[in-house]
């Protein structure tokens, strides 16, 4: 999909894009979620998937150390380097987020720490679906062509 976006000069925005929570480094490994919430269908956090997980945003956490920012400002601003139509719009009910969620804008990567930390999130493993399986049918569906 991101090919056919650079050439037809398409923007892209990602589909939540803090992981649903997950990379702001507010998720710890004895995160529990209640019924009503939908992430406790999501298998990437189950209580044996989510340790492992965690290695992703320790990473982000020295990341975000390293350029003094937080691990949702360093997760947004990795993707905003990725192209200049990639636009993140993070969703949240919370002012102090949306604060937060602004000031990705002042971080940046040189093109080496870009590649040195696409490299290092890259080689994480992630266990568990990215999607339950009831949502994830929904994946790859692409709308009817026109006659």
């Amino acid at each position: 999909m991101l090919p056919i976006c650079a050439e037809l000069g398409i923007g892209f925005v990602p589909w939540s894009p803090l992981g649903v929570g997950f990379l702001t480094g507010t998720i710890g490994p004895d995160t529990r979620f209640v019924d009503a919430d939908f992430r406790k269908s999501e298998t990437r956090f189950a209580p044996e998937n989510l340790p492992p997980n965690l290695a992703l945003v320790d990473l982000l956490r020295r990341w975000a150390e390293r350029k003094q920012a937080t691990p949702a400002q360093l997760a947004l601003a990795w993707l905003t380097a990725q192209q200049p139509w990639v636009v993140p719009i993070p969703g949240t009910t919370q002012m102090p987020h949306l604060l937060e969620n602004l000031g990705a804008a002042s971080v940046r990567f040189t093109p080496p720490e870009l590649a040195e930390l696409t490299a290092s999130a890259s080689a994480i493993p992630i266990h568990g679906e990215r999607l339950p399986a009831a949502v994830q049918v929904f994946s790859d569906v692409e709308a009817p062509t026109r006659p």
